[in-house]
Formats: structure tokens, sequence, C-alpha cells
């Protein structure tokens, strides 16, 4: 029962995101909008920052699901793409509301797990430091959420599956490599 409600809790937040920006949204807005009273919102959330946040990990993990090793980190990246301009409202209107550095809290999270993911699956019986890992892996979070961001500042115009195959291009084998440096 509990994530239905969140789930309709963010739902209705979308929804009035259509109608105006998320500055102008209150929680009395959206539990009105969800059929709830205030205290029920309050239950699951702290603030509408708070649901912000939920929605925004939900909807990354629902893109990644299955798309977390060395094999498919390409499509991870495509479905999150995928992801962020199916709701492009909701994005938008977060973009241009929020700071930029809780935006990017929001992506490093998301990118950092399936980056890890990644960088543990390539460096298996390397010998490699779980530090030097950590790092390769937020180095390359880094650039990817640099890379969302100024897409999602650009209005989401270029095609994200040209990003993704560029950047397979860039990356080809540079996982391996920066391991090798790292290598014990």
């Amino acid at each position: 029962m509990s994530q239905t409600t969140k789930k309709a809790l963010e739902e209705s937040l979308k929804h009035l995101l259509l109608e105006k920006p998320l500055d102008k949204v209150t929680i009395s807005d959206i539990a009105e909008d969800c059929g709830i009273n205030r205290m029920t919102f309050y239950y699951h959330f702290k603030d509408i920052y708070d649901l912000v946040e939920w929605s925004c990990y939900e909807d990354a993990a629902r893109a990644l699901a299955g798309n977390k090793t060395y094999d498919t980190w390409q499509q991870g990246f495509l479905e999150i793409f995928r992801a962020v301009k199916e709701n492009k409202p909701f994005i938008t209107n977060v973009y241009q509301c929020v700071s930029r550095g809780q935006i990017e809290k929001y992506l490093d999270k998301v990118t950092y797990e399936l980056l890890i993911n990644v960088v543990n699956e390539a460096a298996k019986e390397m010998g490699v430091d779980d530090q030097d890992k950590e790092f390769i892996a937020n180095f390359y979070k880094h650039a990817f959420v640099g890379l969302m961001l100024d897409w999602i500042g650009e209005d989401m115009k270029e095609d994200p599956a040209e990003i993704v195959d560029a950047l397979s291009k860039l990356m080809q084998g540079n996982f391996h490599r920066a391991l090798e440096a790292y290598k014990r």
C-alpha cells in the first residue's frame, strides 16, 4: 500500500507540473490532486523535494533494471536518457527550479551505482583496490552526469542513441585500461 500511495503522489506531482512550475506547487495541491490529506503526504515524504528525489531514483531504477553490467552499460545509459525524455515536463521543471547541485546529486547516485557495477565486473581478479575502483567509477560518473546535464539544459534536442553511441566509441576499452593502471 505504501508504494501505491507514493506512486500516486508522484503521478499527482507530475500532473501538476504540466500546469505550473515546481516552486509554485504546494503539498496541499499534491494532496488534493491525489485525493489524500496532507498528513498522508508527510507520512511518506518530508517535503516536495523529497518526493522529487524519490521519483528521480525510482524512474532511474526502472530504466537501469538489468542493465548494470560491462556488456549492458550502454543500454543502461540509453534507458536513463529515454526515461528523462519521457518525463521531460517533470525533468525540465525540476531543472529550472532546483539547484544544479541537487540535480547532480540525483544523477550522481544512479550513475555511480551503474558504473561501480561495471568497474567491479571489469576488475575481477585484477587485484585493484576498492578505493581505486571507486575513483575510476567517480571519474566516469562526472563525465556522464555532465553530458546528461548539458543535454537537459539544451532542451533534450540531441538523439539519446547518438549520445550513447558516441560515448560508447569513446569508452571502448577504457575501463580495462584504467583498471590496468591501478593493478597491483
